[in-house]
């Protein structure tokens, strides 16, 4: 076996994207979305870009059993066994432990390359080369490794982390601490520091690494997951088993701030996470009064703001400034930019109500 045929590329694939309402939605969340209007979805140009470093049939897709027809549509190329499909959502942590179980099994030797469906990014030559700078690196050293964006604003949006800048290794300095989404004061901090990082939520380590940080400091998701009977009969209903006992927990919280061999990479390759409509607003073209429009929209007197209606009608706005319109399937959002972090909880207010969103 080659040495790029040890390269396996895991996609998370099961959020939901409620920060994306009413474009994003329960049946088809944004990922599976042209977000960006270039005729790929988000989740296609996921794929597109690790052309050439890893091969079709070591792709796998973690993603909701209710998702498998989205993914099969989308990614062709992908069998439906590198499919791994979750019951329910637990957050990352046993995401990537089915995925690394399951590989590691396969191939002992596999490294992995890590990444949400749902990102992106401008440069891909150089987030290509970072991958294979930081791919060398784990070779042969036991070492988890995240990518790190240097902020280019004081966003509350993102995690930070701090860099231990005393402890390096090559180009990679040692993980000091990882830090939730600030309040503003912080981020105004952490963006004057050189020692944070906005945490891309990109990984790469050898299955066996993370294996292993697994069973040092989550024994009970290693006892889980190590029990399964890959590529049987049997493993649908056993990872079915897995996740009714399974905790629901972040990658970050189970392992990456415990764990003592933790290192980042500081990248700039045009990154954002489009979690929200503000990250989509700022990387999208802009018309002469800094406004984003897709659809039939005519603005009088408005500026600064997103608006995003469907096809098959015609909107009118006046006299707005930083707000965020947003129309898909008879439903509407209109809010300040500023206050979109409120977005998630409003979606949470209409479930409370009833509302199948």
């Amino acid at each position: 076996m080659s040495d790029n045929q040890n390269n396996y590329l895991v996609i998370m694939a099961g959020g939901v994207g409620s920060r994306f309402w009413p474009y994003s939605s329960k049946e088809k969340p944004k990922q599976f979305l042209d977000v960006t209007n270039t005729g790929e979805t988000l989740i296609q140009q996921t794929v597109s870009r690790f052309h050439g470093l890893v091969a079709p049939e070591r792709v796998y897709v973690v993603t909701n059993r209710q998702y498998l027809n989205l993914v099969q549509t989308q990614l062709p190329g992908v069998k439906k066994d590198q499919i791994l499909l979750e019951p329910k959502g637990l957050n990352t942590a046993p995401c990537i432990a089915y995925a690394s179980y399951k590989i590691y099994k396969e191939n002992p030797d596999a490294r992995l390359i890590v990444t949400p469906a749902d990102h992106m990014i401008l440069k891909t030559s150089i987030f290509k080369n970072y991958i294979k700078e930081v791919l060398a690196e784990i070779r042969d050293n036991d070492m988890l490794i995240t990518l790190g964006i240097q902020p280019t604003r004081p966003d509350t949006g993102y995690g930070y982390i701090k860099l231990n800048v005393s402890e390096t290794k090559g180009r990679l300095y040692k993980v000091e601490r990882f830090t939730e989404k600030p309040d503003l004061s912080h981020a105004k901090l952490y963006f004057k520091s050189d020692d944070y990082l906005w945490n891309s939520g990109i990984f790469i380590w050898t299955a066996k690494s993370i294996i292993h940080a697994f069973e040092k400091h989550k024994p009970k998701i290693h006892q889980l997951f190590a029990g399964v009977e890959y590529s049987s009969s049997n493993e649908q209903t056993q990872i079915d088993h897995v996740y009714d006992s399974c905790e629901n927990v972040s990658i970050d919280y189970a392992i990456l701030e415990n764990a003592n061999n933790v290192y980042v990479r500081n990248c700039a390759f045009g990154w954002s996470d489009l979690g929200t409509w503000l990250s989509l607003y700022d990387v999208s073209n802009k018309d002469d009064n800094n406004n984003v429009t897709e659809g039939d929209v005519r603005t009088y007197d408005t500026k600064n703001s997103i608006i995003k209606i469907s096809n098959d009608k015609l909107l009118i706005v006046e006299g707005l400034d930083n707000h965020i319109v947003v129309e898909r399937d008879n439903k509407i959002i209109i809010c300040r930019k500023s206050s979109e972090q409120n977005l998630k909880q409003f979606v949470q207010n209409l479930k409370d109500e009833g509302y199948n969103i």
